[in-house]
């Protein structure tokens, strides 16, 4: 089963630092993730500030540029893994050395078979799944 732990977190000040010991010891975490074979993938994120949000309406796109004014969280970063149970993923994420008033959401990613049979005929012959291991 793979997972999505999204790093979610309250908007930094536009001057914020990134401090070497957290960065320490988030890279321990990764290390650890990977030992262990679980480790997908993971990135961080740039800012909303640097984003884009395209939201659809009457079948036409509109393009809103970041900062966004009503910010209260924003996904920092994230990490795709791939262990035996919801469990295991929650335990991974409790490990993850945050700060205060971090969260990390952590979401089951919808595989082919979980899909509905007329669902799976539909998307015949569209792989999409690039995992790096």
């Amino acid at each position: 089963m793979r997972f999505l732990m999204m790093v979610i977190h309250e908007p930094a000040a536009p001057d914020a630092v990134t401090k070497v010991e957290a960065v320490a010891k988030m890279a321990e975490y990764n290390k650890a993730l990977q030992k262990a074979g679980v480790l997908l993938a993971l990135d961080g994120l740039f800012p909303p500030s640097t984003a884009a949000r395209i939201s659809y309406a009457d079948g036409k796109a509109t393009v809103t540029n970041g900062p966004f004014t009503e910010t209260k969280e924003v996904i920092g970063g994230y990490w795709i893994i791939q262990v035996r149970s919801r469990e295991e993923a929650i335990e991974w994420a409790k490990r993850a050395p945050l700060s205060n008033n971090a969260v990390i959401e952590v979401r089951q990613i919808r595989e082919m078979p979980n899909l509905p049979e007329d669902v799976q005929r539909a998307a015949e012959g569209f792989e999409h799944r690039n995992v790096v291991h």
